[in-house]
């Protein structure tokens, strides 16, 4: 298994049901790192001089950002995914090819799928705002907390309610394709092949110069910049792949339940386990009739199996996430610094969750009781998930205390069966 090879999907009409793209990723990051999910208000900046400080670098602001609610490593500015207010989705993976890796701090891919989901409205704007950060301010440095140097390049599917973009870069040149039906994943390797329906202006020539593209044969974005035979990939036994097979498989039946079992599946290596495991899951739904709200459910904990998917609905004056949220700590920039301490970022449903696991390992019994009341809970918020969207009836009051109140519940049950 690929470290850092995360997975992320979209499924649109015809091959899902009711209407809706449904968007899916998992994050697959070393064992031990913490993801928390958190939220942050729509926000007027009024002050432009100001710069925004984001893993490693400043950039400048902008007049307005969206609301938007991560799941991100703690020890971050960015997001490893993510939703906002206008119903755009993105997620991002790690990729490599020819192109040389940068050490270079620049920014994070991470950070720039928080950039695109706080300053883009749609996945084609949020494709704009990428590609001119990119271009301004490049992508590097480690990809890591402490000691261990990992950088790597960016892949990014970006959905909305209509439509969904592939963005693929290597350095700062990268390629783009649109989706408007069926089903696509990404993986850890470039995957767009002849299909671009938006390039970097000087994509091919640079192939050219480097000797990766003879200028008469059809251009192959994939072939080029990486190492792969293209016209092998859909049959290998790579995650990509066997992530294709599994949306293929249910095509014209997908629900957001669909996308939770493929993140779910662990002989295909999608649900990674060992030193780099997956530690933490998102679904949404993303309904084409703009009166329905988009619907974005989370982890917020490591293996999607042994985790509830808990769902947050965009209203005005959301509760803070506090059971999902990390301890900040006042150690000055242990990013910059590259200190040797790594703080415990472990949030509240996070500890509990681990304590649950211990469990879990050790009696059998007690493990099965647990995970029938996780299911339990689980599927009383698809139903009323469900309602709202078959109904288009939002208790507001309610929703505002969706997502906190549902972790609640969650670690109820971790306490219930630790403590008994």
């Amino acid at each position: 298994m690929e470290p850092f090879s995360c997975d992320t999907f979209v499924a649109l009409p015809p091959a899902t049901v009711a209407n809706r793209i449904i968007f899916g990723k998992n994050s697959d990051r070393l064992c031990d790192e913490v993801q928390e999910v958190v939220y942050f208000p729509a926000a007027v900046h009024d002050n432009l001089g100001e710069h925004l400080k984001c893993t490693y670098i400043e950039i400048d602001q902008v007049p307005e950002t969206y609301a938007v609610v991560l799941s991100r490593p703690a020890w971050l500015w960015g997001a490893e995914m993510g939703a906002n207010e206008h119903g755009v989705c993105i997620g991002n993976e790690a990729v490599w090819g020819r192109e040389e890796v940068s050490d270079e701090e620049a920014l994070l891919g991470m950070d720039l799928v928080r950039l695109g989901l706080e300053r883009a409205d749609t996945a084609e704007k949020a494709l704009n705002v990428i590609v001119d950060l990119l271009e301004k301010y490049g992508q590097g440095g480690n990809c890591t907390e402490g000691r261990m140097a990992f950088s790597y390049h960016n892949s990014f599917l970006i959905a909305d309610r209509n439509e969904a973009w592939i963005l693929e870069t290597a350095g700062k040149y990268w390629a783009a394709e649109k989706v408007q039906e069926g089903v696509r994943n990404i993986s850890n390797q470039l995957s767009i092949t002849t299909k671009i329906d938006w390039e970097h202006p000087d994509i091919r020539t640079y192939a050219k110069q480097k000797g990766w593209w003879d200028g008469k044969n059809e251009f192959d974005f994939a072939a080029a910049y990486s190492y792969l035979d293209t016209a092998k990939m859909m049959t290998s036994s790579g995650r990509y792949c066997e992530g294709y097979k599994l949306l293929n498989k249910h095509k014209g039946n997908i629900t957001f339940e669909t996308m939770m079992e493929i993140l779910r599946d662990k002989p295909s290596g999608i649900n990674m386990e060992g030193e780099f495991l997956t530690t933490a899951s998102m679904v949404s739904i993303l309904p084409q009739d703009s009166s329905l709200p988009c619907i974005h459910f989370f982890t917020g904990t490591p293996d999607p199996e042994r985790s509830v998917f808990k769902p947050f609905i965009f209203v005005p004056h959301i509760s803070q996430l506090l059971d999902t949220s990390s301890p900040t700590f006042e150690l000055g920039d242990l990013v910059k610094k590259k200190s040797h301490f790594k703080p415990d970022r472990r949030h509240p449903l996070y500890q509990k969750h681990q304590q649950a696991l211990e469990v879990v390992n050790n009696n059998e019994e007690k493990a099965k009781i647990m995970l029938d009341y996780m299911r339990k809970l689980e599927k009383e918020q698809f139903r009323q998930m469900e309602s709202i969207l078959q109904n288009k009836h939002l208790d507001v009051d309610k929703i505002v205390n969706l997502f906190p109140q549902c972790t609640k519940d969650e670690i109820q049950i971790y306490q219930s069966n630790v403590s008994s």
